[in-house]
């Protein structure tokens, strides 16, 4: 069944099919845009300074030719469809770029971006420590605070402490909106498409956070009164992964008769599930991006005091956040998927399996090459694990 579209909706769509769309005007007014790749760079930083924040993806409807140059083909196809339309000139509105060092190829992204693309003249690579122990978070509060000062430089302002609060408030504010925008999915049928959520929440990743506030209560408000709501589904998912930045996967999975009600995505519930806490400064920063941040690519020992380790304790630690998600959105089954060659993603699956099954919650692994082309197989595999749920 189609869904009617109202203002707020049909403005998420429009931007979701033309990310550049609202940056572009922004830019020619005066705005200088800057693009951040993965999670990490803070974005409290580049708001309060003036800038446009800008979430850059990919695009699994553009084969990656150009990339080839300067990139070798065995390793994440999201981040080298980044660096491909780069190369093609698809960020060409952009001023500037940074990235961190999520994972090896995270970090090559932005040192390529410096060699070759050549649209953006400032680019920044924030080093992120791999483990959330306190030595680490004051570690990277210094890399913040380098990433403080280049970004004064570029912007030709200071950061002061009345700027930065502003920022980190108006971020909490989306953050507590796109919450309450997950909680509408609680309900059997969910209130709103797992389609639907995702360009909203693309659409608000390219614009400025004011705007994108805007958008997200509209989007609720119209989403809470219309008549016409989703249709009830045989199964509620729970999707997990990296980054989902194209609604194909949805659309293919509630084509098969089920309701993603809630994820554990970059895209989704681990970009704003945690809140920057007071007082709003670097350090505070610093704990927000390394240790409230749910990502494989950090390693959370639950034992650090232990001089033994427990397996079951050592999972509780690192997913019971999931538990709560099954508990309150009454998941029944979990899709973990994953691009090829995300070891850092790979590696978590066995892990996570196992605590699912300890929970009674089914699950299915599927690996892709971030493409259109690799749709179809995956909808046979959604389908027979579909038929497994009771």
């Amino acid at each position: 069944m189609v869904i009617a579209t109202t203002r707020g909706l049909s403005r998420a769509h429009e931007i979701y099919t033309d990310r550049g769309l609202r940056v572009r005007e922004l830019r020619k007014a005066g705005k200088k845009i800057v693009g951040y790749v993965c999670l990490y760079p803070p974005v409290e930083i580049i708001s309060a300074l003036g800038l446009v924040p800008f979430r850059v993806f990919g695009d699994m409807s553009e084969p990656i030719t150009a990339a080839d140059q300067v990139s070798i083909t065995v390793v994440c196809p999201f981040l080298r469809s980044i660096i491909d339309l780069g190369l093609k000139g698809k960020f060409n509105f952009l001023d500037g770029i940074v990235g961190a060092h999520t994972c090896d190829i995270g970090m090559t992204l932005i040192i390529s971006w410096r060699d070759y693309v050549k649209d953006a003249p400032f680019t920044h690579l924030i080093d992120v420590p791999h483990t959330d122990h306190a030595p680490a978070v004051d570690y990277f509060e210094g890399q913040l605070n380098s990433f403080k000062r280049h970004l004064e430089e570029f912007a030709g302002e200071k950061l002061t402490d009345d700027k930065l609060k502003k920022a980190c408030e108006i971020h909490n504010k989306q953050r507590k909106l796109v919450r309450d925008l997950y909680d509408l999915r609680k309900s059997d049928p969910p209130l709103l498409t797992s389609t639907e959520n995702i360009e909203v929440l693309i659409a608000i990743s390219s614009l400025p956070v004011d705007e994108g506030n805007v958008l997200l209560e509209e989007v609720i408000r119209e989403v809470k009164e219309r008549d016409i709501k989703p249709a009830k589904k045989k199964a509620r998912l729970l999707v997990w992964g990296p980054v989902v930045d194209n609604a194909s996967l949805y659309e293919l999975i509630e084509s098969a008769d089920a309701s993603v009600v809630v994820d554990d995505t970059c895209v989704g519930t681990r970009a704003f599930w945690a809140d920057v806490k007071a007082p709003y400064n670097l350090h505070a920063l610093a704990q927000r991006y390394l240790v409230d941040l749910k990502c494989p690519r950090t390693y959370r020992d639950s034992v650090h005091q232990e001089l033994e380790r427990n397996y079951d304790k050592d999972l509780d630690s690192r997913f019971n956040y999931i538990k709560k998600a099954v508990t309150d959105w009454k998941v029944n089954g979990a899709i973990l998927q994953s691009v090829k060659y995300c070891d850092t993603h790979g590696y978590e699956v066995p892990n996570l399996r196992h605590y699912l099954d300890t929970l009674g919650i089914p699950s299915i692994y599927i690996e892709h090459d971030y493409s259109q082309r690799s749709l179809a197989p995956i909808k046979t595999r959604v389908e027979a694990f579909l038929e497994t749920l009771e």
